[in-house]
């Protein structure tokens, strides 16, 4: 453990299972170093059990299978710099196991199916993403995952979606609206009735209200950009690749969206499209393209995924720097 923090910032990451929040997390280490970040799973949070949550038919998702009052106690009280008793949720057993002891840390991380749930611990949180997956990437993942590596049945596994439908739908994803960034997967608009959703078009909505926040841009601030960058500078094999920026509404407030429909053929000429966004929040030219290339195994790497979960990172970075007037430490060396 380092040094106690003066200030500890708090970073909330919300959404479904599946959607991307282990990526990001590990993501966040590459940027924060693993000795400055602590991250806390909020099912830990559960007050009901697996065998318990079977017998009374609340799932997971519903609020009333998780101690919210305990939740906001023991971050407000990792956030004034006081060390917690941490219940455990063992996900192998379903069972609730005895607590730890978790000190205070420069970032701390809640990540889950509720960050932004409660309004009392929304109001802890210094900066959050929401990972928005539409339905049809979301069912096009779990069939090819639960499918391929686990053997399910395409029935069984279209069941199991529309069964946390109702609950995701009325608890997970309204914490949508208080986001400062929302990163939403969606099917592509360069094929016709692609069915495969191998390429992806993926959108970053950044809020313009908030405040020390800089919403990245493409070319022009303010300005509506549609761009296809494919040709001698840009390698793209069909369908080819499209960004858009533009301003919109959402949820009644301005965000700032930025749009990858596409991939990379050649992780190496993002640098290319890195040159052309300002206000990234990095630290030397490149710094986004040389993030994306340290992991180009992650999921996402080679399309709008990869590219969002680290710009969304650096502006995280920039958060943590101003609200603590202190330098992160780069956790890898430059190259």
């Amino acid at each position: 453990m380092t040094s106690k923090p003066e200030r500890v910032v708090l970073i909330g990451v919300a959404g479904d299972s599946g959607c991307g929040k282990s990526t990001f997390l590990r993501r966040l280490i590459d940027l924060f170093g693993e000795e400055l970040m602590t991250v806390i799973c909020l099912d830990d949070y559960h007050c009901l059990d697996r065998k318990q949550r079977k017998e009374t038919g609340i799932t997971a998702l519903d609020p009333r299978a998780n101690n919210f009052d305990l939740m906001y106690e023991q971050i407000k009280a990792l956030k004034e710099g006081k060390a917690i008793d941490k219940p455990i949720y063992n996900h192998e057993t379903g069972l609730l196991d005895p607590p730890e002891r978790i000190e205070p840390n420069h970032i701390l991380v809640i990540e889950g199916l509720h960050p932004l749930y409660d309004e009392r611990v929304r109001s802890l949180i210094d900066f959050s993403v929401y990972f928005d997956i539409s339905d049809e990437v979301k069912i096009a993942w779990k069939i090819q995952r639960d499918m391929a590596e686990r053997g399910h049945r395409y029935e069984d596994v279209l069941a199991q979606i529309n069964s946390r439908k109702p609950d995701f739908d009325k608890f997970i994803e309204p914490q949508r609206e208080f986001a400062d960034v929302v990163l939403q997967v969606l099917p592509t608009n360069l094929i016709k009735e692609d069915k495969e959703r191998k390429v992806l078009r993926v959108r970053m909505l950044q809020r313009e209200d908030k405040q020390g926040f800089e919403p990245t841009y493409l070319f022009d601030e303010g300005s509506t950009i549609q761009w296809t960058p494919c040709g001698r500078k840009l390698t793209c094999s069909y369908p080819g690749m499209q960004l858009y920026y533009g301003s919109d509404v959402y949820y009644g407030r301005y965000v700032s969206v930025l749009e990858v429909d596409g991939q990379f053929d050649n992780l190496e000429e993002v640098i290319y499209i890195e040159t052309h966004l300002s206000k990234t929040s990095t630290k030397y030219e490149g710094e986004m393209t040389h993030l994306l290339l340290q992991h180009r195994e992650y999921p996402g790497s080679n399309n709008g995924t990869g590219l969002f979960q680290v710009l969304t990172g650096l502006k995280m970075r920039a958060a943590y720097e101003r609200l603590t007037a202190t330098e992160a430490k780069l956790a890898t060396a430059r190259v």
